[in-house]
């Protein structure tokens, strides 16, 4: 009975002590987005917190990974969150589909993942570019803290690597329809020999994820942080937990995608039957590979928080996704149905949409 306690507690501190301080933040930087000289930008930096903030309060939960909250470190995560929602409606919803543009706007991700003084010009080519600023000062904002970490040399390697693939990503699937297949199988062909179990689609879903740029941000505070462990954290978030995290994403949107038109990486299961058990795998994996981690709980805390986020979003009311939503949720331990229910009963209250 210890460890539900302990992950009560965490999950508890989590909603009561950590939420109010990403919503302090995404205040300030929604704020600086209305005083955006261009509109389009401005209305697409707005939107992009309004309606995405639950990814930044998701992905806080690393500031508790040593037990006390970490101001800094929710300060760094809201900025790169924040950074990765803007770009995503820059890409999906400005009515543009220029490649090269999207390449340029998402190396501000991996700008902001470099302890050094470069920055990209970010809108080259963009056909919006005066934001008054508020790119340069997310991407410095993240600078800012990763140049404070004592072991951030152990992991500079591999968060930028996943910081390549989530902005490469991101960029060839939002450009036109007709195109979009060919350029993300070319992508990923590139990478999918060291992965040879999964799809194309599971690899781009799993490229998809911030939440092993953050665990790696997180774990470089620890100045007796050792490569082995990094290459076990690489190893059990990538791609088993960021692709489950992505493809539960997509699973909630997907009959949304389907009506927009917007490229879905579960629409490639040959069917529902596939789907689920792909679904199941990927958590299986995910428990099992953060067993040997540092911290397991967490790792166990994280994972359950992810079903029980998005399996509880109002957009499941589908049959079929019903019963794929218990089917997951059995497979997992009995306390993520408690985190479930919870997140059903903040939902209600209007704390996470």
């Amino acid at each position: 009975m210890i460890k539900p306690f302990i992950q009560s507690k965490l999950i508890y501190q989590f909603v009561k002590s950590v939420f109010p301080q990403v919503k302090k933040e995404l205040s300030y930087w929604q704020t600086y987005a209305s005083k955006i000289p261009d509109k389009i930008l401005s209305y697409q930096a707005i939107s992009s917190i309004q309606k995405k903030s639950f990814h930044a309060q998701g992905g806080c939960i690393y500031s508790l990974y040593y037990n006390q909250i970490n101001l800094k470190l929710i300060k760094f995560i809201v900025a790169l969150q924040t950074i990765s929602d803007y770009l995503d409606n820059l890409c999906d919803r400005a009515g543009i589909e220029d490649e090269k543009s999207f390449l340029q706007l998402h190396q501000a991700i991996t700008d902001a993942l470099r302890p050094d003084n470069r920055f990209f010009n970010y809108y080259n080519t963009y056909p919006h570019n005066n934001d008054g600023g508020y790119l340069y000062h997310l991407v410095s904002t993240c600078k800012s803290y990763i140049r404070t970490l004592p072991s951030y040399h152990l992991v500079q390697e591999k968060v930028l690597y996943l910081g390549k693939l989530y902005g490469e990503m991101q960029s060839y699937k939002h450009i036109n329809k007709n195109k979009r297949e060919e350029a993300m199988n070319n992508w990923s062909n590139k990478y999918i020999q060291i992965h040879k179990d999964l799809s194309i689609w599971e690899f781009s879903a799993a490229a998809g994820s911030t939440l092993g740029i953050f665990l790696l941000c997180t774990i470089a505070q620890s100045k007796d942080l050792e490569e082995k462990e990094v290459q076990k954290i690489m190893d059990a978030y990538f791609p088993w937990v960021c692709g489950l995290h992505i493809l539960l994403d997509y699973f909630i949107d997907e009959q949304e995608d389907l009506y927009t038109g917007d490229l879905n990486f579960l629409s490639y299961y040959k069917d529902p039957s596939e789907k689920e058990k792909r679904l199941i795998y990927f958590l299986k994996q995910s428990l099992y590979k953060t067993l040997n981690l540092k911290n397991p709980l967490f790792h166990r805390t994280v994972i359950e928080g992810l079903l029980a986020m998005y399996l509880s979003d109002t957009k499941i009311t589908l049959q079929d996704k019903k019963i794929t939503s218990k089917k997951i949720l059995k497979e997992a331990f009995y306390t993520t149905n408690i985190l479930y229910n919870c997140c059903k009963l903040l939902r209600i209250k209007k704390i996470i949409k």
